[in-house]
């Protein structure tokens, strides 16, 4: 199967809602390898890589986020495969 490394950018109601830790923890669940942050405009932004199919499963999952969360736009962009971490990781 294909390696897959993709970032994302997710709107809504995504901090103050342990949306960071969510999606370091279903990361983690998946194998993937990568980072969240939270931006200063109010958005989270993940870079996801892995195999394609999880990473693909874990775009899907940020569309829904934690319980408390509310996402109103998962939007996907090319991400730069020089700064990836050989785990899953919070930035601050």
């Amino acid at each position: 199967m294909a390696e897959k490394i993709i970032g994302v950018r997710i709107t809504g109601r995504v901090q103050g809602v342990a949306y960071r830790a969510w999606t370091r923890d279903e990361a983690l669940r998946r194998n993937l390898c990568g980072w969240v942050r939270n931006r200063p405009d109010g958005a989270v932004e993940a870079v996801f890589a892995g195999l394609e199919q999880d990473v693909d499963n874990m775009i899907d999952a940020c569309g829904q986020g934690p319980w408390a969360a509310r996402v109103d736009n998962v939007e996907i962009h090319e991400a730069d495969s020089s700064d990836i971490p050989k785990s899953f990781e919070i930035r601050f």
